[in-house]
C-alpha cells in the first residue's frame, strides 16, 4: 500500500520546478511561445521595491488575470504560473507543456496565511513557518476551497512559498493562489499550441555551475499526522529533515 501511495504521489515531485538556466536562456526551453519579456531591475532579488519593480509585478497580474501563462523565477528555479482557480488558464498550462492532466501542479502562495485556505493542515504553524518560506514543496490534503479543476485525480496538493520576493509580491497581488509548474517541456507534443503571455527575466538563479542548483525544491508529504514522507530529495534535504524529526518529532511514514 505504501508503495502504491509513493506512486501517486511521485508527481507531486515534479510540481512547480523548471530549469534555473541563465537568464531564462535555453534552460527555459519555451521562449519562442512567449509574447513579451520583462527584466527584474539588477538585485531586485534583495532588495523589495527597487525603480521598476512595481511596474512588473502589475504586468504579470494583469496578463494572468486576463487567463495568461507567466514565466517567473523563484528561489530554486524558473518556472510557468497561471490561476489556479482559473481552470481555462489552468488547461493551457498543461496545453503548453504537453502534460497529460494526471500530472499534478503546485499552487504558489504569498505567506503561509494564506495556506490555510486551500489546505488542511495537521502539522503546527510553527513547523509551517519553520520551512516556508523556501526552497521546500509541502504535500497536504487539499480542502474544498481550491479549484476542482486542479489537479482532479489526487486530494494532495504541494505548496510553494518561494523565497524569492517577486513571486511572492506576484501572489500576494493574486486574489487566488498560483499554479506552478516547470519551465522545461514535459514532451514535444503541444509546446507551441499556447503562448506565454510574459516572461519574467530575474536573470540567473543560483550558482549555474553547480549540480545542486538544479534540483529545485525538497517535496515533503506531511498530509499523514505524525509522519512524513520525502517525495523528492531537492535542494534542502538534511535541513528539512532535521527540522522534520529533531524539532517536531515526526518519524518517515515508512517506520
Amino acid at each position: 500500500m505504501l508503495s502504491v501511495r509513493r506512486a501517486a504521489l511521485a508527481g507531486l515531485a515534479r510540481a512547480g520546478e523548471g530549469a534555473p538556466g541563465p537568464g531564462l536562456g535555453p534552460g527555459l526551453g519555451l521562449g519562442r511561445a512567449c509574447s513579451a519579456r520583462l527584466l527584474l531591475p539588477p538585485g531586485s532579488a534583495a532588495q523589495p521595491d527597487p525603480p521598476g519593480w512595481r511596474e512588473a509585478v502589475t504586468a504579470a497580474v494583469g496578463a494572468l488575470q486576463a487567463g495568461g501563462l507567466v514565466a517567473v523565477p523563484t528561489d530554486t528555479v524558473y518556472g510557468v504560473a497561471c490561476l489556479a482557480q482559473d481552470s481555462g488558464a489552468v488547461r493551457s498550462i498543461y496545453s503548453l507543456k504537453g502534460r497529460n492532466g494526471r500530472k499534478p501542479l503546485a499552487i504558489c502562495l504569498g505567506d503561509v496565511e494564506r495556506l490555510y485556505r486551500y489546505c488542511q493542515v495537521n502539522v503546527p504553524d510553527e513547523l509551517l513557518r519553520d520551512l516556508l518560506p523556501g526552497p521546500v514543496t509541502l504535500v497536504l490534503q487539499r480542502s474544498e476551497e481550491l479549484n476542482k479543476d486542479l489537479n482532479p485525480f489526487t486530494s494532495l496538493v504541494g505548496v510553494r512559498i518561494p523565497n524569492h520576493p517577486f513571486i511572492r509580491e506576484l501572489a500576494r497581488a493574486c486574489s487566488g493562489p498560483l499554479a506552478l509548474t516547470s519551465a522545461n517541456v514535459s514532451c514535444q507534443a503541444s509546446t507551441l499550441t499556447v503562448s506565454l503571455s510574459l516572461i519574467i527575466d530575474g536573470g540567473p538563479i543560483g550558482d549555474v555551475q553547480s549540480p545542486e542548483c538544479r534540483l529545485g525544491s525538497t517535496v515533503v508529504d506531511l498530509s499523514v499526522s505524525g509522519k512524513f514522507t520525502i517525495i523528492r530529495p531537492g535542494c534542502a534535504l538534511a535541513s528539512t529533515v532535521e527540522i522534520l524529526r529533531q524539532k517536531y518529532g515526526l518519524v518517515p511514514e515508512s517506520s
